[in-house]
């Protein structure tokens, strides 16, 4: 039991490790406070498209 906790905890600190640096800098580039606005529009836009399969 001990063992299956220690490699799920290196697995979170090595994936931790090798993705904070990437999300952090795409953090900065896409500036995520315009993301809710974003998928705002993209869920509106994809909800009220009509039928594609029209019999």
């Amino acid at each position: 039991m001990f063992l299956l906790l220690f490699l799920v905890f290196l697995i979170q600190f090595f994936t931790y490790w090798i993705f904070e640096p990437l999300a952090s800098f795409l953090e900065y580039v896409l500036e995520i406070k315009i993301f809710p606005i974003v998928a705002l529009i993209g869920l509106v836009f994809l909800f009220s498209a009509k039928d594609i399969e029209q019999n």
